[in-house]
């Protein structure tokens, strides 16, 4: 056998090799299967298209455009608008199956109480933003990493061989300059509770060995009051644009890490 032919049949078994390697890292020929997992910032509430409007599940969010550029051997899209990590439990976690090779979740804003703060924080006086923020970091602090642990453990029985990709949740306001929207020091006030929520998320898929994406780098520049918003200002979620340059880039790198 020729040089040349040895060559390429090493380098073809080589590449075959790297294809299969889990959960380290997928690409478009390993990925079975992919279940997009969690809340209403995975199913695409706010970016529009909308598939299911029971679940707001959009053809614009990351997992279908994930889907749609990397053509898994099968895509289950089970995220759903309001979703906490019972209903993950309860109505999500049956998509996954010993042939998930991808999975991506965001999951514990709601659990945190995220709808009623915003309201508070949005509408109410300062101080009262400042104590659901306090009520809400008691909770995420004391109650949400073992309640995330015990998912992830659930996910990781279900879906051995996956890799798990756990997205986290951006700034919702920029914090310098004028807002319409909010005044600063209530602004400043979010930050600090998606602080801590998102390091909390960060350190609970760290010890599950799962990647962890960080959606607050990613839409840096492109909050509410922004000159270019990802973030709508009506409903406090990515818009189309969050999720394709938001969104989709972390969660492609991730998975191919």
């Amino acid at each position: 056998m020729r040089l040349s032919r040895v060559v390429s049949v090493a380098l073809g078994a080589l590449a075959t090799a790297a294809l299969t390697v889990f959960p380290s890292g997928v690409s478009q020929a390993a990925v079975a299967e992919y279940v997009a997992m969690g809340d209403s910032y995975a199913s695409g509430t706010g970016a529009g298209n909308y598939t299911d409007l029971a679940c707001t599940r959009s053809a614009n969010a990351y997992p279908a455009l994930w889907a749609a550029a990397n053509r898994p051997g099968a895509f289950k899209f089970v995220a759903c608008g309001g979703a906490q990590i019972p209903n993950v439990r309860s109505s999500q976690l049956s998509a996954l199956t010993a042939n998930t090779g991808l999975v991506s979740i965001s999951i514990g804003g709601n659990d945190s109480g995220f709808a009623s703060t915003m309201l508070r924080c949005k509408y109410l006086t300062t101080s009262s933003c400042q104590r659901a923020v306090e009520d809400a970091r008691e909770y995420v602090e004391g109650q949400l990493p073992s309640d995330l642990a015990s998912l992830y453990g659930e996910i990781r029985s279900r879906a051995p061989r996956a890799k798990v990709v756990v997205l986290g949740y951006p700034y919702l306001y920029e914090t310098g300059g004028y807002c319409s929207e909010m005044n600063a020091t209530k602004r400043q006030i979010l930050k600090d509770g998606a602080d801590t929520l998102n390091n909390v998320i960060a350190a609970a898929a760290r010890n599950a060995g799962f990647a962890f994406a960080d959606a607050r780098p990613a839409f840096a520049g492109h909050s509410i009051c922004a000159a270019q918003e990802w973030i709508d200002p009506g409903n406090v979620h990515p818009n189309a644009a969050g999720h394709a340059q938001g969104y989709l880039p972390i969660l492609t790198a991730a998975a191919n890490s």
